[in-house]
């Protein structure tokens, strides 16, 4: 740990070694996960989502930190962040978040997770109940593959072959293909070039083997039989800016409902302005869901 100024702290974080004995865990692990750290009072820890880093969360944090301290976690193998020598895997960042979350004395921390992150959100808050506050997904679910079948029936198993598929597909390609395959579907993602040119570059510095493990894992992964188990309440934003016609937003909706209807305290609010993106897109609306939702 190395701390760089008053209110801003460099953790470049193992926790595995940090609660070794705890967790039972290999002390030679390398970290999943390095954290930024900002602003003081009642922590926020925030994820950002595949191919991205704390940038994402820039502008929330500018607003956030004057009366929150912030934890921007950065992934290994996305956006810069080094790669591990073997794929890493959400269960793992999942099980390091609940040790640094003890290890750092955090007092059930808000967790807001973007896309991806919002998956690792709802893992943390499900398999660690206790060691959690409230829950804010910004556009992502417990369970990603009913987003590409429109279907919320589908299953693990239906998945698993396009997951393996989708896993060698990644692993083959090279940084520049990577970032062209995100350039493909920027339409969905955000509005601006700007943002584009972010995402896109991201992208580029990021692992293509590492974000094929990651995918087929969200393919693969259905938390929706452990959400019920999460005690604090959730807050569930949901991208619509990118449907093709306002008809499509009632299945969309209830395609994301259903996928919070176990939690004993959830809410589901949509923006059908917003891209994928949502903190750029829309960046005051999703600032006053937040602070609205902090403080009920």
């Amino acid at each position: 740990m190395m701390l760089k100024t008053k209110n801003l702290i460099l953790l470049c974080y193992t926790a595995f070694m940090l609660l070794s004995q705890s967790l039972k865990a290999d002390e030679t692990q390398a970290p999943s996960f390095q954290v930024q750290v900002e602003g003081k009072g009642k922590a926020i820890i925030l994820i950002p989502g595949l191919m991205s880093d704390q940038r994402v969360w820039q502008q929330l944090a500018t607003a956030l930190k004057p009366d929150y301290q912030l934890h921007l976690v950065s992934l290994a193998g996305f956006a810069g962040t080094p790669a591990l020598t073997t794929p890493l895997k959400l269960t793992q960042v999942t099980s390091e978040l609940a040790a640094y979350i003890q290890h750092q004395q955090l007092n059930q921390p808000i967790v807001i997770g973007h896309s991806m992150g919002a998956f690792l959100a709802f893992q943390l808050a499900s398999s660690y109940p206790k060691l959690t506050g409230k829950v804010i997904a910004v556009d992502g679910l417990p369970y990603l593959a009913p987003v590409f079948s429109r279907d919320s029936s589908t299953t693990v198993a239906q998945m698993a072959p396009q997951a393996k598929m989708m896993q060698q597909y990644y692993q083959q390609m090279t940084s520049a293909q990577l970032a062209e395959s995100a350039k493909q579907g920027m339409a969905i993602q955000v509005s601006s070039a700007e943002h584009a040119a972010i995402v896109t570059k991201m992208a580029a510095a990021s692992d293509p083997a590492t974000v094929g493990a990651v995918i087929a894992e969200l393919l693969t992964t259905d938390l929706r039989s452990e959400v019920h188990k999460i005690q604090q309440p959730v807050l569930l934003l949901g991208a619509g800016g990118a449907l093709p016609s306002d008809s499509m937003r009632p299945a969309a909706q209830a395609l994301y409902q259903q996928q919070i209807n176990t939690i004993p305290q959830a809410k589901l609010d949509f923006n059908w302005q917003a891209r994928h993106f949502i903190m750029w897109d829309q960046p005051d609306w999703l600032m006053a869901q937040i602070t609205d939702f902090i403080k009920e």
